[in-house]
C-alpha cells in the first residue's frame, strides 16, 4: 500500500522561509510526476508546483520565483522550498504523486494527508 507523508509545515512570519518534505513508501516501482497543492479556508485546492520524472518543473504564477520544487528519486521524496512567504501562502499543503507499485502495476494517483502552513506576524 502506497503512502505519502508530508512534513515541515508550521507558523512563519511574512518574508520567512519553510521547507516542506514528502516521502513516498510502499513497494514502489516507479514515480511519475510529483506535485504540491494547497488549499486555503473557503477556497478550492490549487496546484502550486509540479516536477516531472525528467525533473522539469512548473509553478503557479503566484509562487514563481519564490518556491522551488525538488525531487530525490533515490529516496522517493519531493521537497518544496518556500521563500519570501506571504500571508496569502497560508493553507494546507498536499503532496501528490503518480505511482506504480507492485499491487497495481498501473499508474495511480496518490495524496498525502496535508501539512498546515500559516504565514502571519
Amino acid at each position: 500500500q502506497v503512502q505519502l507523508v508530508e512534513s515541515g509545515g508550521g507558523l512563519v512570519q511574512p518574508g520567512g522561509s519553510l521547507r516542506l518534505s514528502c516521502t513516498a513508501s510502499g513497494h514502489i516501482i516507479d514515480i511519475g510526476p510529483m506535485r504540491w497543492y494547497r488549499q486555503a479556508p473557503g477556497k478550492e485546492r490549487e496546484l502550486v508546483a509540479t516536477i516531472t520524472d525528467a525533473a522539469e518543473t512548473n509553478y503557479a504564477g503566484s509562487v514563481k520565483g519564490r518556491f522551488t520544487i525538488y525531487r530525490d528519486d533515490a529516496k522517493n521524496t519531493v521537497d518544496l522550498y518556500m521563500a519570501n512567504l506571504k500571508p496569502e501562502d497560508s493553507g494546507v499543503y498536499y503532496c501528490n504523486a503518480v505511482i506504480i507499485n507492485t499491487t497495481n502495476w498501473t499508474p495511480a494517483n496518490y495524496w498525502g494527508q496535508g501539512t498546515q502552513v500559516t504565514v502571519s506576524s
